[in-house]
């Protein structure tokens, strides 16, 4: 077996479970799960009926790199969500559909780590999506893990980075708008990254699947791409972008996203996927089409999720020190006990179930920054979120 397989830590989840195991919760409350970030709103209709009309297609090998129509939807959405000039992204050297973006964030450290140079690094934001992590270890990378502290705004402290470890670095994950935090990057940021990884010869992988739940309409989180365009960096060298269909459109199951950027990095890219066996099937390709080029339901799915933070936050305003992210799903809630505590007493008292900070996160020299907090995704019907919320407030008081 690869022998990096056992360096390779249990899913949050998993521990979830060991965590709750044994404990009976109050069978007259119902469960309310607020622990997986696996959105409940319903699908567009557009993209079920397009779906359901190309089943025929299933008839037919699909191709690594999709469909035309559909690189060009992808390329379309994105030069208007992050207001690119008019010839940006070449649909057929700069954009790549993939099978959600949880396998490509996966792929793409095996492809781009060259595991032959000493000390290869793979940095990434602490908390983080642990498919970072196993990424890294899997492409024989050591992950090193940026705090996300409240008093840097929850943003990576890029002053603590030496030279050398910047030297060492391959690959550099972002999280944007961050998960658990809601913390939104500004492109000033953003683009001080981008000097860094021109300077030291990394590649950024800007992961901005939460993009397009936000509260204004006028002010929309900024991406990768338009930094990357207005800092003149318009071959998107070193950035490759990942988006989703599954938060922006209520999609999980499709497995549909995209990986944009950099040209040549997507040539290799899809080489690698070739062999991997990555093609996505024409009527989720149909689907992810239709969808694409549709606003209304982003729009009315942003609208449920503000009706929610709009619900909750004011029940928790004096119990729990928690605030209303720059955008996303999710509250990231300091507790009044370890994380663990709070959340296996409120599965025991209450019936809710929320996800321990320290479960996605890492302990470092200096202290594990998920400690102390929980997520809290409000992906469940209003009425549940409120209920939550209740029920949570009556437990800490």
């Amino acid at each position: 077996m690869n022998p990096d397989l056992d360096r390779l830590q249990p899913y949050p989840f998993q521990k979830l479970a060991a965590l709750k195991q044994g404990i009976t919760p109050p069978a007259h409350l119902s469960p309310i799960p607020l622990s997986i970030g696996e959105p409940a709103h319903a699908p567009p209709e557009i993209a079920l009926q397009a779906l359901q009309a190309s089943l025929a297609g299933l008839g037919r090998y699909p191709m690594t790199r999709g469909g035309l129509e559909l690189r060009q939807a992808i390329r379309n959405w994105a030069v208007r969500r992050f207001q690119l000039p008019s010839a940006s992204l070449d649909p057929e050297r700069q954009v790549l559909p993939v099978n959600g973006t949880r396998e490509a964030l996966f792929a793409l450290a095996q492809c781009v780590v060259d595991r032959t140079r000493s000390n290869p690094l793979v940095m990434m934001p602490n908390p983080f999506y642990q498919i970072y992590e196993g990424a890294a270890l899997l492409a024989g990378a050591r992950p090193f893990f940026m705090n996300l502290e409240a008093d840097q705004g929850f943003l990576p402290n890029l002053d603590a980075i030496s030279e050398d470890q910047w030297q060492d670095c391959q690959l550099l994950y972002i999280c944007n708008p961050g998960n658990p935090s809601g913390t939104v990057m500004d492109e000033a940021f953003m683009q001080r990254l981008l000097t860094l990884a021109h300077a030291h010869d990394f590649i950024i992988a800007a992961d901005e699947c939460y993009s397009e739940i936000h509260f204004t309409d006028t002010a929309p989180p900024p991406g990768m791409l338009g930094a990357a365009v207005r800092a003149g960096y318009t071959d998107f060298e070193r950035v490759v972008v990942f988006h989703s269909l599954s938060k922006r459109s209520n999609l999980p199951g499709l497995r549909s996203g995209f990986v944009a950027g950099d040209a040549r990095l997507l040539e290799h890219f899809h080489q690698y996927r070739t062999y991997h066996g990555c093609a996505m099937a024409p009527p989720a390709q149909a689907a992810s089409i239709a969808a694409w080029n549709d606003e209304s339901h982003v729009q009315e799915n942003r609208r449920l999720y503000t009706r929610k933070f709009d619900a909750v936050l004011p029940i928790l305003n004096g119990v729990l020190e928690v605030q209303r992210p720059d955008a996303g799903f999710y509250l990231w809630a300091h507790t009044p006990v370890d994380d663990d505590t709070f959340a296996r007493e409120l599965f025991a008292r209450e019936h809710v179930t929320v996800l321990p900070g320290s479960y996605l996160s890492r302990s470092t020299a200096t202290g594990n920054p998920g400690q102390g907090r929980v997520r809290m995704a409000l992906v469940a019907p209003l009425e549940d979120c409120i209920a939550a919320a209740h029920r949570i407030r009556r437990y800490l008081e």
